[in-house]
């Protein structure tokens, strides 16, 4: 960004008149090379070198929906952090967790959280749910160069639709390919390399018009199921109190759930699964 100053010291006039309402475009023609997508990435092998994101799940419920992921990011065979956040909120009403490259991830996600402040500053109003994921979706197509060479980083998008004639059905949750693809999803979803197992699990128990609460159990141990049998999904951390984020989006707008209750709700299921291991 500094290479575009005025020589003067004046602020440029890009940066003063009217524009897009996307700040992506602004970046895209202002500094280019600050979007994730339009850094050259070297040759070689780069998979096991740079750490990786796992598994998110996402529940739609009768008051939203609730969102979790687990804490763990993986190098290669290693363990490249133990307690890494990997769900956020996208703004007041929506959230947005993160699978796959970590880096390239998390600044997606920083990304798109600019991109909704700043079009309602611009606009003066807030983008619709499903306009916001159509948004996120042009972003992740724009990394798709960087994403060929193996950062790729694919996000999982839910909210509370602020438009929904029902709200008890106002819970959606919106998931993506590493092409822009954007695809709802009905009542449950999960991604990242765990989400086979935690989809699975999720399976069983999902029913439409759930209760929040019911909700934060069942992405708990949706999560708990997916470290059982993937080892790049951590679990509860007992030993060190390192437990999944777990987030709500609801017409109150967005919540994290306070480290006591999950600590709480985490140790549940852990006692539960020792008394039957196999079930």
């Amino acid at each position: 960004m500094a290479a575009a100053t005025d020589p003067s010291g004046r602020i440029p006039t890009a940066f003063t008149n009217v524009g897009t309402s996307s700040f992506s475009d602004f970046l895209s023609a202002v500094a280019p090379e600050l979007l994730p997508g339009r850094r050259a990435v070297g040759s070689g092998p780069i998979l096991e070198t740079v750490p990786h994101a796992t598994t998110i799940v996402a529940v739609a419920t009768a008051e939203g929906v609730v969102m979790a992921g687990d804490r763990r990011a993986t190098m290669g065979n290693l363990i490249a952090s133990r307690d890494i956040e990997k769900v956020y909120p996208a703004d007041a009403y929506s959230l947005i967790g993160i699978a796959g490259t970590a880096g390239v991830g998390m600044e997606l996600m920083r990304l798109f959280q600019v991109e909704l402040e700043h079009f309602e500053k611009i606009e003066g109003a807030m983008l619709s749910l499903p306009g916001k994921a159509n948004r996120l979706a042009t972003m992740i197509r724009n990394n798709l160069g960087a994403a060929l060479q193996g950062l790729v980083a694919i996000p999982l998008f839910a909210g509370f639709d602020l438009d929904a004639t029902d709200p008890a059905r106002a819970g959606r949750i919106f998931s993506f390919d590493v092409a822009g693809g954007c695809y709802e999803e009905r009542g449950y979803d999960g991604i990242g390399s765990g989400s086979l197992f935690a989809k699975a699990s999720l399976k069983k128990r999902y029913r439409p018009g759930i209760s929040t609460d019911d909700a934060y159990r069942m992405v708990v141990e949706a999560l708990y199921d997916a470290a059982d049998d993937d080892t790049a999904t951590g679990g509860p951390d007992l030993a060190r109190g390192i437990y999944p984020v777990v987030m709500t989006a609801t017409a109150a707008g967005t919540a994290r759930l306070s480290e006591a209750d999950t600590a709480a709700l985490a140790q549940s299921v852990v006692a539960e699964r020792a008394a039957t291991p196999d079930r």
